[in-house]
């Protein structure tokens, strides 16, 4: 019973949502030319997928590796590596990189998320000796507006003389705060620049690769930086990260990631130039049905009377799909069947724990074949008020849409819900 009634919500929803659909895939094809064409003006062949060891010196794949990403991201450079330990420490060996002893970052949108947090050394933990705050440099925040959108009018009175960087969080992290699109970040860029020309404009570019047809750096964002295990992987990518940007930033970044007189001249690959490659190449694909299960859990759990940030109609620009539920146990049930319906460790049950960088217990669920992929379909969210659960990813469109049905008919069942006959017409 509990599953006819799921299914008939959610084929109902997928109806709703066919010409959303339809402008995704127009997207996934603009994206999926641009990655092509990088791989065509640099002249992959097979002799890139042969890798160096030790100091990994003279390696054509890595090199070659660095020149597409460069090309899809209309950058002067790019790192890209599977030595990056997350996507936070990637974003770390940018800002260290750049930032010295009395130089000043902003912060454009608000707080950002926790474990930026305790990189920058905001939220004092042990680790505060050294974090960017602890070695001297200055942090401020450009609080947002009404807690949810950027604040564009009173940017540059935080635009100090000793600024030197900004940091522009695209995606919304653990918070209800709009995410940016690519429109918004071309805006911040504007007025930061209109300032003072000479600041660094970073993009934390997480979870945004490929929802939209423009990246940040092609309107006027200075460095990004990303997890391979996200969107740019394409699922299959096992570890790894990248930044690009401004040559001059690069450099720096990648001094901080090896050592200088190294920079991006070393590091051998083990043999993941061809996979990184490969999942570059799914990735436009990949991110767009991601993109597809977030507007159907959407427009499923707006039709259900549960708050959806983004709404169903609202564009796009990372993977993210936050529905805020009433209670913890709802938020839980949630979890415990996108757990149950992942390929990997479904027999296991997600319960709160600690995480390192987070002041709160979380709930995460997602059997990946990847440890941590946020490219396949996973869920957390912290265990407070309100009871947000944060869903990303889906290597296929129908597994997210199968484990839609199966949390609804839960809910359901438990009387987490209670379904209206306008519901199913």
């Amino acid at each position: 019973m509990e599953e006819k009634l799921a299914e008939k919500i959610v084929d109902k929803a997928q109806n709703e949502v066919l010409d959303r659909f339809f402008e995704l895939d127009k997207i996934a094809e603009f994206n999926q030319k641009k990655v092509l064409s990088a791989f065509y003006n640099n002249k992959i062949g097979e002799e890139h997928f042969y890798t160096v060891s030790g100091y990994g010196h003279d390696d054509i794949g890595r090199s070659a590796l660095d020149k597409v990403y460069s090309d899809v991201f209309k950058t002067e450079s790019a790192i890209v590596r599977p030595h990056f330990v997350s996507g936070s420490h990637t974003i770390a060996c940018a800002l260290f990189g750049v930032l010295r002893h009395n130089d000043r970052l902003v912060s454009i949108a608000g707080e950002p998320y926790d474990t930026m947090q305790q990189i920058i050394g905001s939220r004092k933990s042990e680790d505060y000796d050294s974090s960017l705050m602890g070695c001297g440099v200055k942090y401020s925040e450009v609080p947002l507006k009404n807690e949810k959108t950027v604040d564009f009018d009173n940017i540059e009175k935080y635009l100090l003389p000793d600024t030197k960087m900004v940091l522009i969080q695209r995606s919304r992290g653990y918070s209800l705060r709009d995410s940016l699109t690519i429109s918004d970040i071309e805006k911040i860029i504007k007025i930061v620049k209109g300032k003072n020309p000479n600041i660094c404009c970073f993009v934390d570019n997480c979870y945004g690769e490929f929802t939209q047809t423009q990246e940040p750096t092609e309107v006027g964002a200075d460095l990004i930086a990303g997890s391979l295990i996200k969107n740019p992987g394409g699922g299959i990518v096992e570890a790894g990260g990248y930044i690009a940007g401004l040559k001059k930033y690069v450099d720096l970044a990648a001094r901080r990631l090896t050592a200088p007189g190294i920079g991006s001249e070393g590091g051998a690959m083990h043999n993941q130039t061809r996979i990184i490659l490969q999942g570059l190449f799914l990735a436009p694909s990949i991110t767009i049905g991601a993109l597809k299960g977030a507007v159907l859990a959407s427009c499923v759990f707006e039709n259900l009377g549960f708050k959806t940030l983004p709404k169903v109609n609202d564009t796009r620009c990372d993977l993210i799909q936050t529905i805020e539920f009433d209670s913890i146990n709802q938020q839980q049930t949630f979890c415990r069947m996108v757990q149950k319906y992942s390929p990997i460790e479904s027999y296991l049950t997600p319960i709160p724990d600690t995480v390192p960088g987070y002041d709160c217990n979380l709930l995460m669920a997602g059997g990946s074949f990847i440890e941590g992929s946020t490219i396949e379909l996973s869920a957390d969210g912290p265990t407070r008020p309100p009871y947000a659960i944060y869903m990303q990813g889906g290597l296929s469109y129908y597994h997210v849409k199968i484990a839609l049905k199966g949390i609804v008919a839960e809910l359901i069942k438990t009387k987490s819900i209670h379904i209206e006959e306008h519901q199913l017409d």
